[in-house]
């Protein structure tokens, strides 16, 4: 027998600090970038949003993928991305991240979520976003790391 896999990743992690660092001008881009950066990975990018402060990704990933290592590519890429295309040498990462699997059914409801997240954040602010997804999906978590 061959093997099948449907393995669906929402991904989300925010700049050091929380600092709203990702600019409206070249979010669009970055996001492309991002997506781009999982293709090259061996992923397939389904979807990205995200605001000044963090960012959201949807991705489909193979048996093979080891979400840690794609997840420390990705970071390290964009950051010298930004670096080096935007010239904003404060930008970097927070450590860690949030990942939560995806059935395939529910990925369009996934991919409207990151499409408005400027809505979304109108009326909440990421620790809050973050500790609601984490709730929702039964994550044990110590909110001392959450800031």
């Amino acid at each position: 027998m061959s093997t099948y896999y449907s393995l669906h990743y929402h991904l989300v992690f925010s700049t050091k600090h929380r600092q709203p660092l990702i600019d409206k001008n070249w979010q669009s881009r970055f996001h492309d970038y991002l997506g781009g950066t999982v293709s090259g990975l061996g992923g397939v990018s389904e979807g990205i949003g995200g605001i000044n402060d963090h960012v959201h990704l949807l991705v489909g990933l193979k048996p093979t993928h080891v979400l840690s290592d794609l997840l420390r590519e990705l970071k390290k890429a964009s950051s010298v991305w930004v670096h080096e295309n935007i010239g904003l040498q404060a930008f970097g990462w927070q450590e860690g991240y949030a990942a939560f699997t995806v059935s395939a059914t529910a990925i369009p409801q996934v991919q409207a979520y990151m499409e408005h997240q400027a809505v979304h954040h109108e009326k909440k602010v990421f620790r809050d976003e973050l500790i609601e997804m984490m709730k929702l999906a039964g994550v044990k978590y110590d909110p001392a790391y959450l800031d």
